[in-house]
């Protein structure tokens, strides 16, 4: 089953455009925010050996190395994995599955990073044991994903040409429950999640949009309802 799941998600990610992936959007706002968000409930030194799981076509990876971070990419799907190397030369990226990684990463870096691929994979325990086998011991991880209780993902995965229920339909396990029983059964003893901002690219990378942005976060309760979740495992 996680063989056939792998090869749809291959497909699904190389056999389509995927302009909103590219590292020419790694220095927008939206990215940036993102980057911070992870950056700052890492808490890590500036010295501090990264990977980041699911990659693609690194976006985030490289926004984390512009950042003077030492990063390596890891993705699953050869095609991603290619351009990015073509377009981040200055980057390590390595071809694997981050439910099972290559065994020459094991116990290397001081942190994982993951931006929205737990809900591609077969497996979330899987992936977040692969996470604590490639860190040190005292190694932490951050994963961002969507907010399976925001509507406005399912609008898009309904009208955004290329994108289809079953390869984005794991948004549904993204739960606190779910992640924090996962995040147990792999090894991981502390797990704190919460929830921040509320505008797709098209808007939040608008002076404006972030200005909207900051204020909806300021309403009451909304670390539980945002769009973004930040997964944190220590």
């Amino acid at each position: 089953m996680n063989r056939d799941h792998n090869d749809y998600q291959r497909r699904y990610y190389s056999d389509r455009p995927l302009p909103r992936m590219t590292t020419d959007l790694s220095s927008t706002p939206y990215v940036e925010r993102h980057v911070e968000e992870v950056l700052h409930a890492l808490d890590i030194p500036q010295d501090s050996r990264i990977i980041d799981l699911g990659c693609g076509l690194g976006k985030y990876t490289a926004a984390l190395a512009d950042r003077g971070l030492r990063v390596t990419g890891l993705d699953l799907t050869p095609a991603l994995v290619e351009e990015l190397k073509r377009a981040r030369p200055d980057v390590e990226v390595l071809l694997g599955d981050a439910a099972d990684p290559p065994p020459e990463l094991r116990g290397r870096f001081d942190a994982a990073t993951g931006f929205f691929m737990l809900h591609h994979v077969a497996d979330v325990t899987a992936v977040f044991r692969g996470a604590r086998d490639v860190l040190r011991p005292s190694g932490v991880a951050a994963f961002l994903e969507p907010n399976p209780i925001y509507l406005p993902y399912y609008l898009q995965i309904a009208f955004t040409p290329g994108m289809t229920w079953r390869g984005e339909k794991g948004i549904l396990a993204m739960t606190t429950r779910q992640l924090t029983d996962s995040a147990h059964c792999a090894g991981f003893e502390k797990v704190s999640i919460h929830a921040f901002g509320a505008m797709p690219p098209a808007i939040a990378n608008r002076r404006w949009g972030q200005r909207m942005e900051r204020a909806i976060e300021r309403l009451p309760g909304w670390e539980k309802v945002g769009a973004f979740r930040l997964i944190r495992l220590a």
